[in-house]
């Protein structure tokens, strides 16, 4: 029974161990989402100094909105979260108090034995009546053990009691950040819901200019088809050198082969004609001999030379490590700015105001003006290039993944150059609302073409 009140006892340990951490994470998150309610909330200050409601202004709302609403799923897991421990603190209270309430017994049993047994007289007759000089010393041993067993006992009890005082402030603790936790849930319910009113305000101003909405919407996707162009296009020149490349490659290994072929026929004519001089007119007794020559020859054949289609398009030892590596580091790459607030998502998606649906091939960040534009991993510059409504554009190229920057009001850097992880390569633009927003995409190259990814699934914190 003790074996199996001891083991209930470390399971609750281990168990309350990895809340300990679950809840530690689930802090961290609170405080990053914190974090990002306050960066939208300085965003969105900017946004207002327009008088009239704008898309921007609307996105930054939308964004804060979405914060707040991950911030309250947080804090429910936090409250589930302690309220497990709580459970978990308030069935290890019990298990000590049960243990407690053994020992209180066990002690108290002893107690009596030594209050029936108390006089010395006693004792002496129980060492005196011992059959021999070894009995009587095993017979004081027991005495010994016997006061020492009491005297832990009385330890055991005194930790127990001190462990369930420990316990129990902890569990009282608990249920004061449950409280705690339950108030700022209420709290974020109604700031949310003042959000969703002014988040609703401005959405009924702009469709009241939906006219010009919808011609915003038409220059933007227009923008946005040109640089999707620009980067496919890019992206095949690069893979048709690439391609160039290895059909050089082939040709070199091929004319390589011939003339080491050609030299082994050489010099397999040269031995046969040797062999004809010693002879005298024994070869012409042996016309064999000159099929066997022939067949000599036809044995190293040059191999033809492989075509184009035949080429296996394949990256440099170097490329290919930068292209794992970049892999790897998904969900681990830094932003392509400092400090920013995700307001535009990834793929096609219904626009929040116009009944029509657009399509994004990356996000778009809303930042501080002026803010650097940085490269989020190693890398060569494959491309630079301006599109009328999206600014100057850059793509760099990590083997066969391709970071596209794109709004920038200038550019730091040039084409082939190489870069490194967050080095400066320009400045972020102002969008049609005068808003400072970087669209980054990442594409991938397969060898047959070219295939848009999700960018917030590579960033981290997301």
């Amino acid at each position: 029974m003790r074996f199996v009140a001891l083991l209930l006892f470390c399971l609750l340990l281990v168990k309350a161990g990895h809340a300990q951490q679950s809840r530690a994470e689930l802090e961290r998150r609170r405080t990053s989402i914190l974090e990002s309610i306050h960066e939208s909330q300085q965003q969105l200050a900017e946004t207002k100094k327009n008088k009239n409601a704008t898309m921007s202004q609307l996105r930054a709302l939308q964004a804060k909105l979405n914060a707040r609403l991950r911030l309250i799923d947080n804090i429910n897991e936090e409250m589930e979260n302690i309220s497990g421990s709580i459970r978990s603190s308030t069935t290890e209270v019990g298990v000590l108090r049960s243990r407690l309430d053994t020992l209180k017994f066990r002690y108290a049993q002893s107690v009596r034995y030594a209050y029936a047994n108390r006089s010395s007289s006693s004792l002496l007759a129980f060492i005196f009546s011992s059959k021999d000089y070894n009995d009587a010393r095993r017979r004081l041993k027991y005495l010994r053990r016997y006061r020492d067993y009491r005297q832990q006992q009385a330890s055991e009890i005194r930790e127990t009691q001190g462990r369930i005082e420990q316990k129990i402030g902890v569990l009282n603790y608990q249920r004061l950040q449950k409280n705690m936790l339950l108030s700022a849930q209420e709290q974020q319910r109604q700031v949310l819901q003042q959000e969703t009113n002014e988040t609703n305000g401005v959405v009924k101003e702009l469709r009241g200019r939906e006219k010009q909405l919808l011609a915003d919407i038409q220059r933007n996707q227009r923008a946005a088809r040109q640089v999707q162009r620009s980067v496919e296009a890019i992206i095949r020149r690069e893979m048709e050198e690439q391609r160039r490349k290895a059909q050089e490659e082939a040709r070199k290994k091929a004319e390589e082969q011939k003339r080491l072929a050609a030299s082994k026929q050489s010099y397999g004519g040269m031995s046969v004609a040797t062999g004809s001089n010693a002879g005298g007119n024994a070869s012409d007794a042996n016309s064999g001999n000159r099929g066997s020559v022939t067949a000599y020859g036809n044995t190293n054949k040059p191999k033809p030379a492989a075509s184009s289609s035949d080429v296996t398009i394949s990256l440099t030892p170097e490329a290919q490590a930068l292209s794992n590596s970049f892999a790897t580091n998904k969900g681990r790459l830094p932003w392509p700015v400092e400090r920013g607030t995700i307001t535009g998502f990834f793929g096609l998606h219904k626009h929040p105001v116009a009944n029509v649906m657009v399509e994004n091939d990356g996000i778009d960040i809303q930042t501080n003006a002026g803010a650097t534009v940085r490269a989020v991993f190693n890398g060569t510059v494959s491309g630079i290039f301006y599109v009328p409504g999206s600014g100057q554009n850059v793509i760099v190229q990590h083997g066969d993944y391709y970071s596209v920057y794109a709004n920038l009001a200038s550019v730091s850097v040039r084409k082939d150059q190489s870069v490194s992880t967050k080095q400066p390569i320009g400045v972020v633009g102002n969008n049609d609302d005068g808003v400072p927003v970087i669209n980054f995409q990442i594409w991938k190259s397969t060898g047959h073409g070219s295939t848009k990814l999700n960018p917030q699934q590579w960033i981290a914190g997301q």
